[in-house]
C-alpha cells in the first residue's frame, strides 16, 4: 500500500497553472490525466495510476506556505535542467538552479523554482550520469 494517494496545491487561474504545470512536469515524463470540475490531476498516465499531483482552484485565498514544497521524481539530471528550462521560460521564478545537493546527499541532483502562485516546487534525481 502506498503512503500517500495524492497531493494538491491551490491555484489562483486553474487555466494558467495548468498550462504551466503540463510545460513543467512534461521533460519529468508525467501528463494531465484527469480534468474534474475541483481541478487537473497529474501522473504518469495515460489514466489515474498511483500517486496524483493535482491544482485545484480553492474557494479561500491562495497563500504558499514558506516551508513546505512539492519534490517531483526526475528520470536524469537532462530532465531536471529540464524542468527548471521550461518552468522558468514559463513565468517561474528561480529558487534553486540545477545542480547536486551535497547536503542532501552525495548524488541528489535537484532544481528548485516558485510556481506562479509562489508554491516551490522541485525535480530531482539520485545517481550520477
Amino acid at each position: 500500500m502506498a503512503m500517500l494517494d495524492h497531493v494538491s496545491l491551490g491555484v489562483r487561474d486553474l487555466v494558467a497553472s495548468g498550462g504551466f504545470y503540463d510545460a513543467v512536469l512534461h521533460p519529468l515524463g508525467y501528463r494531465r490525466v484527469l480534468e474534474k470540475g475541483i481541478g487537473f490531476a497529474y501522473g504518469p498516465g495515460p489514466e489515474r495510476d498511483g500517486m496524483m499531483f493535482w491544482i485545484v482552484r480553492p474557494d479561500a485565498e491562495i497563500v504558499p506556505s514558506r516551508g513546505s514544497h512539492v519534490g517531483f521524481s526526475a528520470p536524469s539530471r537532462r530532465a531536471v535542467d529540464e524542468f527548471h528550462d521550461a518552468a522558468l521560460r514559463a513565468g517561474a521564478r528561480d529558487n534553486g538552479a540545477p545542480g547536486l545537493r551535497p547536503e542532501y546527499s552525495d548524488d541528489y541532483y535537484g532544481a528548485f523554482v516558485l510556481d506562479p502562485d509562489g508554491h516551490k516546487i522541485e525535480a530531482m534525481c539520485r545517481g550520477s550520469e
